[in-house]
């Protein structure tokens, strides 16, 4: 008796657990940023993040940070973890080292199969390469 109550809390807590996971990433809200005095990027999707420093609108790195930071928490905190910093469920946004920009911005606007929603509808390319500006700006793990 004691070993099927066993099997059986195993399983409902494995399921429970599951569930847990698969609900986590589910339900965002994405939150509108303002995007300030940024340039308007457009709707066809850029593959090289135009406010790095050295870029077309580098001269904006300093404004892109402030926006994306305030972007970064009203749409990416909630499951990425506040200053990129995961607790463990999703990956830790400072070492995404293979997200090289191209693949950055296919995930933003499309999502995952696993979990991650589109953002293509809510937000406009400024606020998203914005965004990945403030998480390039975030100090790595030590």
């Amino acid at each position: 008796m004691s070993v099927s109550f066993s099997l059986k809390a195993l399983v409902a807590a494995s399921l429970l657990s599951i569930a847990g996971f698969a609900m986590s990433h589910g339900d965002v809200t994405p939150q509108e940023v303002d995007t300030g005095e940024l340039p308007d990027l457009g709707k066809d999707a850029l593959m090289v993040n135009p406010f790095r420093e050295g870029n077309e609108h580098g001269d904006n790195y300093a404004e892109a940070i402030n926006v994306g930071k305030s972007g970064y928490a009203g749409n990416c905190a909630v499951c990425h973890g506040i200053e990129a910093m995961s607790g463990g469920l999703t990956p830790d946004l400072r070492e995404l080292t293979e997200w090289d920009d191209e693949y950055f911005i296919g995930r933003v606007m499309n999502g995952t199969e696993r979990g991650m929603p589109s953002f293509r509808e809510n937000l406009d390319q400024t606020a998203i390469w914005a965004i990945k500006t403030y998480i390039e700006s975030v100090s790595p793990p030590q």
